[in-house]
């Protein structure tokens, strides 16, 4: 049996979308209005993301490094969403990040409340970052 058809998993993938497409609005439906994006590391996006405004902020830095994602695994539970994926950046000059990546998605209200970034390799992160903000 399948849970594609779960509404957390429908809410995840709405998310996905509205990402891709770059839609404010669709992204304010989303996600719940005190939101938060917990981001680890020691680099200059690292940090918790509070609110649709500091996570569209956030997004946006992030989409300058040409970042795609192939997905691994979803599961979900009532109030959950675990996606795993492998992410990697097309850079310019090649030396791009890819790592695998986890993130836990908390549900409340039909809506994203809080996110969790799990990142294979938190120094290979954290070093992609500090470089190309030096770049800059």
């Amino acid at each position: 049996m399948s849970n594609s058809n779960h509404p957390n998993l429908i809410l995840i993938h709405r998310f996905f979308e509205a990402y891709a497409n770059n839609n404010v609005a669709e992204l304010s439906e989303v996600f719940h209005p005190d939101v938060k994006w917990h981001i680890p590391g020691a680099h200059p996006l690292s940090g918790t993301k509070v609110g649709v405004t500091g996570i569209v902020d956030y997004l946006a830095k992030l989409g300058k490094y040409n970042f795609q994602a192939e997905g691994i695994v979803m599961g979900v539970s009532e109030e959950h969403v675990i996606d795993c994926h492998r992410n990697w950046s097309n850079d310019e000059d090649g030396e791009g990040l890819n790592n695998m990546s986890c993130l836990l998605w908390k549900i409340e209200d039909n809506k994203i409340k809080e996110v969790f970034n799990f990142p294979q390799d938190q120094h290979v992160v954290d070093a992609y970052f500090n470089r190309k903000f030096k770049e800059q």
